[in-house]
């Protein structure tokens, strides 16, 4: 019996010094990446010193102020040069109040100098001549790694350019920044053990969004004047409406996704389901067309034959033609904060003002969508794909709360459902997330016939009404950090478009006011239950935040959703 007592206690003991030494080697791994981080923004630092000594008057102002397309329009007649403009970006990012204030870049690409020779080089100028770009941590690029915030990836650098970094830099653009996002991307904030939490710029007590947080609040701060991300459920648009800036998620096959760390997509997604978008992040939504039509060219198509050769068409997205437009300011499942619905019926008279034809509509079914459809398409084997990224990682506390509920066993699962139903009023959100799963691939395939039935079925009703484009409301304003952990459902705003794989973009409209807050005061939300609470929790405290809308096209017509978006945004600034 001694001998099984001893045996047993060594046991124990080796299981806790293995535990030990396993958390100690992720903890170096941490800090060796985050000394790698600050080594390279040093680094950059002293480039931008040694620029300075050579060339000591630069209207550093004047060139962040720039909108896209003025930029463009001095480095293509040559009054600005590719290495000004890119090492005034590089300042700002490294200055105090970007990067040390908001934490919202993963590392500096050290070949964007490799890069500025190599387009001084090139016999034509690209549209995108000598812009500096940004791009979202798991996007490829060369010799950079490709995190996903999680340690098992520290190890790992990209071998090739991603397919959309190839384009980018054979239309002379510059990647010079890879942006933070949340751990394994499956969150709309922005924090990770490895790089930490990324604020907003606005308000360092809220989230940027995310899980394209980093380029968000990067922008926003003004360290980047075009950014790529990406989009499985609003990671462009949540970003962007916290950070109030322009952004597009378009039909997720418009655009490449050749040689981008697709975790989410690679564990959960299959390309008849709810597949992920890249797209890009702007000030304003003609910076928005020209990266669209940048990217849109022969090189692309060439590159990756699954994209359709479909270039940009200008024409669309020129035309002043009055549109036919659907629009609703609540989808029925989630409600939003008072903000949000205010800003959609003033875009909606603003634009029936300017002689556009407004429909409402009623979107179907969003309850069935969002479990039935959009959370299962992550969730379908109950989370234990998404729980094994986690091995060997030192899990973020604002994933802490998805992670515990995806843990609980599913038999537990349902009789929690059934025992709690009678004692507080559980969301319809909840109880299915509880019980809303895959258990054969029958159900799978069923899944997925479903979601093509859903689709049939809303482009029917789009049909029948006549509607060229449809204004609905965006989550926000920005959450308070730690907040979207606990508010998952939120989303469902933006995931509708994900599952019916729509172009939708999102468009800066107003700011939180005064009397927005109070009205929050009295918001109920569907119950007042603890959900409805913790929304109000939240979004408070956000006067002066920006407020956005969703702008939406059917597929393929990018080019139709940015006119329409243009048209609102031109509305909101006369206002």
């Amino acid at each position: 019996t001694s001998a099984a007592i001893t045996l047993l206690g060594g046991s124990v003991a080796a299981v806790v010094v293995w535990k030990w030494l396993s958390k100690k080697m992720i903890q170096k791994k941490m800090e060796e990446a985050r000394r790698t981080r600050d080594e390279g923004l040093k680094k950059m630092a002293k480039a931008v010193q040694q620029f300075r000594e050579q060339v000591p008057r630069v209207q550093t102002d004047a060139i962040l102020s720039l909108p896209l397309l003025g930029l463009t329009g001095r480095l293509q007649e040559g009054s600005l040069s590719p290495r000004t403009v890119l090492y005034t970006y590089i300042e700002k990012v490294s200055a105090l109040e970007v990067n040390q204030q908001t934490n919202c870049l993963r590392h500096f690409i050290p070949e964007c100098e490799e890069q500025l020779q190599e387009i001084q080089q090139q016999k034509e100028k690209g549209l995108l001549y000598g812009i500096p770009v940004s791009i979202k941590d798991h996007i490829g690029h060369k010799g950079q790694l490709s995190t996903c915030g999680l340690v098992q990836f520290l190890d790992t650098q990209m071998k090739e350019d991603s397919v959309l970094v190839k384009v980018l830099k054979r239309q002379g653009a510059i990647p010079f920044a890879m942006t933070n996002v949340p751990q394994s991307l499956f969150s709309y904030d922005c924090s990770n053990p490895i790089f930490g939490q990324t604020l907003n710029p606005f308000n360092h007590q809220k989230s940027p969004g995310g899980s394209s947080g980093g380029e968000g609040a990067l922008i926003a701060a003004g360290g980047s004047i075009l950014g790529i991300g990406s989009d499985i459920g609003g990671s462009i648009r949540l970003p962007s409406s916290f950070c109030g800036l322009c952004g597009l998620k378009p039909t997720a096959e418009r655009l490449s996704v050749w040689h981008i760390h697709l975790l989410n997509v690679d564990i959960y997604s299959h390309p008849t389901s709810v597949p992920c978008a890249l797209g890009p992040m702007a000030r304003d939504v003609d910076s928005l067309a020209l990266c669209m039509k940048a990217l849109l060219c022969q090189e692309m198509f060439q590159l990756d034959p699954t994209v359709p050769p479909i270039p940009f068409n200008g024409e669309v997205y020129c035309s002043s033609t009055p549109l036919r437009v659907g629009y609703y300011d609540t989808d029925g499942y989630f409600p939003l904060p008072p903000c949000m619905r205010r800003v959609v019926k003033e875009t909606r008279n603003a634009l029936q003002a300017a002689g556009h034809q407004m429909v409402p509509f009623s979107p179907p079914r969003i309850p069935f969508v969002m479990t039935e459809l959009f959370l299962k398409t992550f969730f379908g084997d109950g989370g234990h794909a998404w729980l094994n990224v986690f091995t060997g990682d030192i899990i973020d506390p604002s994933l802490k709360p998805q992670v515990n509920s995806c843990k609980i066993p599913r038999l537990v699962k349902k009789l929690l459902a059934l025992l709690l139903k009678p004692l507080v009023t559980i969301p319809p959100s909840l109880k299915d997330v509880m019980i809303s799963t895959c258990r054969s691939v029958k159900d799978m395939w069923n899944h997925h016939h479903q979601i093509q039935v859903y689709r049939s079925e809303f482009i029917t009703r789009w049909k029948e009404l006549h509607l060229d484009v449809m204004l609905c409301p965006v989550l926000g304003p920005a959450f308070t950090t730690g907040y979207p952990g606990k508010l998952l459902t939120a989303i469902s705003s933006t995931m509708l478009y994900n599952v019916l794989n729509f172009p939708a973009g999102v468009v800066p409209v107003s700011t939180v006011t005064e009397a927005d807050e109070e009205e929050l005061k009295l918001y109920q939300g569907c119950c007042d239950d603890p959900w409805d609470r913790t929304l109000r929790q939240a979004v408070s405290g956000g006067v002066g935040l920006p407020v956005a809308v969703q702008c939406v096209a059917l597929p393929w017509q990018e080019e139709l959703c940015l006119r329409f978006m243009k048209e609102v945004e031109t509305l909101s600034r006369e206002k």
